[in-house]
């Protein structure tokens, strides 16, 4: 049998990977040796692992994750290619975003950020509001906005409680790839409610609020901190400070809305 094998050294010197990687990929479980030696403890591999090698290789050039191989791995020729492909779309769409947020800390930097937002000021009432909320990583919001809104809606639609303008989002901490929030997802109610297990109703003081109106486009990470910041610098400015929680306040129907089309208002509750 040890005749069809090959040594691990030749394996590696075969496939360009080293001793160490070869281990790293058999502990993780995608590329063990076809045998090892239960007296010696060597390593033997086929000769069409090499193939499989190779493969691993190239795709961590381009970065991908070893259990996103691992995926790719378990699939066939065609599906394997379409796999790669809807991994490297995703990566470019991660590009973008990375040159977007560096056009923004280029204008942060030099104290031009927000220039483009017109900032307003309004008086917001009383209302009760039925929420959920939880901790979210900036990878996983646009996720949790949708899905938790839909479930409070719902619930109301279920008990034909109809929801009043506008829901909501609260940032009761920073999101982004080190922070978790909290953040509260809010639709206004009015009359009884009563909340099911991982909601909650309670009620928004009446407050200011100095807000900004963005596009559906600009809702996008990074273009809505310049946003955010075009407020907090209005409150700075004109000697306001933020008395609650930053929110994104949502006035369209999201689906029917192009990029270009105002669909939220980045809104801050502030004192004079």
């Amino acid at each position: 049998m040890k005749q069809q094998l090959m040594l691990i050294g030749r394996f590696a010197s075969r496939t360009r990977l080293s001793h160490k990687a070869l281990r790293l990929y058999d502990s993780v479980g995608l590329l063990s040796p076809a045998f090892i030696d239960e007296n010696s403890g060597y390593r033997y591999y086929r000769e069409e692992q090499v193939e499989q090698a190779r493969l691993i290789t190239l795709l961590r050039q381009l970065e991908m994750p070893l259990d996103r191989i691992r995926e790719v791995l378990a699939l066939d020729g065609s599906q394997r290619f379409s796999a790669i492909s809807a991994y490297w779309e995703g990566q470019e769409v991660q590009f973008r975003r990375k040159r977007s947020l560096i056009r923004f800390l280029e204008s942060f930097l030099e104290g031009k950020g927000g220039h483009m937002f017109e900032v307003q000021t309004r008086e917001v009432p009383e209302q009760k509001v039925i929420t959920i909320r939880s901790k979210v990583y900036a990878e996983e919001l646009p996720q949790f906005i949708g899905t938790t809104m839909g479930q409070l809606l719902d619930y109301l639609g279920e008990r034909q409680i109809t929801p009043q303008p506008f829901p909501f989002v609260a940032y009761h901490g920073e999101v982004n790839i080190d922070s978790d929030g909290p953040v509260e997802v809010c639709i206004p109610v009015a009359g009884q409610v009563d909340p099911s297990d991982g909601m909650t109703v309670r009620v928004e003081p009446a407050h200011k609020q100095a807000f900004a109106r963005v596009t559906k486009g600009q809702v996008a990470f990074p273009a809505i901190l310049e946003a955010y910041e075009a407020v907090e610098k209005y409150l700075r400015q004109n000697g306001k400070r933020s008395v609650g929680a930053p929110r994104e306040v949502y006035f369209a129907e999201w689906s029917q809305a192009g990029d270009d089309e105002y669909v939220a208002d980045i809104a801050f509750p502030y004192a004079d």
